[in-house]
């Protein structure tokens, strides 16, 4: 019966996108140094995971059953969040019943660092903050955040909010009834606990997971997370925020400088990964390997395949889709100016995740080409896209790198529907 009813819902689906002509493409801006007329994702090797990953969208789309969890894994590019909300928001946008009931987050603020833009996060006490890109402060324990926030003041907190800064109208609410806090203390006798309207809710503790988990009375949009006044130490690595109900959710798991090491540093990634047990990961990092003045193709495939190791680890079946490094600049010393000299690996990384698509039937999207390729960057910076560095994006031009990404994969997806309905 529920195949019967997806196949309807495909069918119709499928009419009215005929009848329509593809509404669900985002509508981007033309630029004659850019390629958006190749922005599509490719498959070096089979499509076999992405149709799993596809045929559960259905189930989601169709039936309102089930969840889908994406993780988008990068640098400071993830960090900031934009991209990751863009895409995140346009997906939702597909159906107002679409949104998940995950959301692993960590609170940057509270380390002094950028926060992603789609939660809001205020603390207070005295936190000392770690990440695994600064080799030196990996002896800390980081899980799948690449991050964590220590503290022994007894009065610290850290309050989360989901709203993000700056919503649109295509921004959705997302309330939660349950926070797991993720996290552990050296002296075993810190315990968080979660305020919640007032009251103070204790939590379930995991051992193994090394998480306390609250169950809420009710929906809500924000709580805040303290201590019992125990002196002590309590490092926090992370939190899940859901609803249990169906729907797509998006994870960013972002850290400024991250290359592939930097989460291979990282004790607990595997465990914590457990938590949201992603159905797609797109992997939007490599740019800080290439950065890297010893940079080598064979090496950075080897830390990829480790990578990629683990996550298999966790689900067989997760489907994979590697985004090739955007075009960018190295700055170069000078005595008297600042001088920019064009980052020739990207097109060497462009090549290892062909390489790589092919051999892990891996999806590619090749950010590098459709960008514009080698030197691009500068006339994305001339548009008002990127910055000056001439490594990262304005606001402006993240938005449209998360229109350009949902569109890649919702035309994969629009074919995927289209396919079966002529079955």
């Amino acid at each position: 019966m529920k195949k019967w009813l997806v196949f309807i819902g495909l069918f119709l689906f499928s009419r009215l996108l005929v009848a329509q002509d593809l509404p669900l493409v985002k509508p981007v801006p033309s630029h004659a140094f850019a390629h958006f007329e190749r922005n599509q994702i490719q498959y070096p090797g089979d499509s076999l995971a992405m149709e799993r990953f596809f045929q559960k969208m259905d189930s989601v789309v169709f039936l309102g059953e089930g969840n889908v969890s994406i993780m988008h894994i990068g640098g400071s590019h993830v960090q900031a969040g934009v991209f990751t909300q863009q895409f995140r928001d346009n997906l939702l946008s597909i159906s107002t019943d679409l949104i998940g009931g995950q959301n692993f987050v960590f609170p940057f603020t509270a380390g002094g660092t950028n926060n992603p833009s789609h939660f809001i996060v205020r603390s207070t006490g005295v936190w000392a903050f770690c990440r695994n890109a600064v080799r030196k402060e990996t002896d800390k324990r980081m899980g799948l955040a690449g991050a964590a926030i220590t503290t022994t003041d007894p009065t610290a907190t850290v309050s989360i909010m989901t709203r993000e800064k700056n919503p649109t109208d295509l921004t959705p609410d997302f309330d939660f009834n349950k926070v797991t806090v993720v996290g552990f203390s050296e002296t075993e006798n810190v315990v968080p606990v979660v305020s919640y309207d007032g009251t103070v809710l204790q939590g379930q503790y995991d051992e193994w997971k090394s998480t306390y988990t609250f169950e809420l009375p009710s929906f809500t949009d924000s709580i805040c997370i303290l201590f019992d006044s125990v002196p002590g130490e309590f490092t926090l690595t992370g939190v899940l925020l859901e609803n249990g109900m169906p729907g797509i959710s998006v994870h960013g798991i972002g850290v400024n400088g991250a290359s592939v090491p930097s989460y291979l540093r990282c004790d607990d990634f595997e465990r914590d990964l457990e938590l949201i047990r992603p159905d797609l990961i797109i992997f939007g990092i490599g740019i800080n390997d290439a950065a890297e003045k010893d940079f080598e193709k064979q090496v950075f495939m080897r830390n990829f395949d480790e990578l990629i190791r683990i996550i298999k680890r966790v689900n067989p079946d997760c489907a994979l889709l590697f985004m090739s490094n955007n075009d960018s600049f190295k700055r170069v010393k000078g005595k008297r100016y600042k001088r920019y000299e064009v980052n020739t690996n990207g097109l060497i990384v462009e090549e290892a995740f062909m390489e790589m698509g092919k051999q892990y039937n891996a999806a590619v999207w090749d950010q590098f080409d459709i960008m514009g390729g080698l030197k691009s960057m500068q006339d994305w910076e001339k548009a008002g896209l990127a910055k000056k560095d001439k490594v990262h994006f304005t606001n402006e031009g993240y938005k449209l790198l998360g229109d350009l990404l949902y569109n890649a994969l919702i035309t994969k997806y629009i074919e995927h529907v289209r396919l079966n309905t002529k079955r």
